[in-house]
């Protein structure tokens, strides 16, 4: 069985995430997505809406489940006994930061493997930062995320 982790900070999740999970659970056996604290990116959702989330928006997926982190992204795959990182791509910007971060899992970990899923033309100018930035500019960000992030953007911004 391969077990894979899909690590990142979803603040908040979008399509192009759900996407890459989505495929990565049609190719491996089981995936984790490893939702990071990553406290340095000052999130706009504390880890555990970010969490809960990630759980609501992939009910759908039996072979997925959503474990929250905190520390190294190497430890984290070591705990849940993975032995993939899967990481979506949406542009050559993406690929660079990406390819430097799996050389040094590979260092601290040499057992983990990287995998890289491209992202489909429709997601490439995707981000949880620009979703961020429309929601909080009152702007219609409805087909980007799932209904529970939706729901929680317009709270959050909701007379601002």
């Amino acid at each position: 069985m391969t077990r894979v982790v899909i690590p990142g900070t979803f603040d908040p999740i979008t399509s192009g995430h759900l996407d890459i999970i989505t495929r990565a659970a049609q190719i491996f056996d089981e995936v984790i997505v490893g939702v990071a604290a990553s406290r340095a990116k000052h999130p706009l959702f504390d880890l555990e809406k970010r969490t809960e989330f990630v759980k609501q928006a992939t009910q759908s997926l039996p072979n997925v489940q959503a474990k929250a982190f905190d520390g190294l992204l190497v430890d984290f795959v070591q705990e849940v006994e993975a032995t993939v990182v899967v990481k979506g791509l949406r542009a050559i910007t993406d690929f660079e930061y990406e390819f430097q971060q799996s050389a040094l899992n590979g260092q601290l970990n040499n057992k983990i493997e990287t995998m890289f899923i491209m992202s489909p033309p429709q997601y490439m100018f995707l981000s949880s930062s620009i979703v961020r930035e429309i929601a909080s500019l009152h702007g219609d960000f409805s087909e980007f995320v799932p209904s529970c992030v939706e729901e929680a953007l317009l709270r959050e911004f909701e007379g601002k």
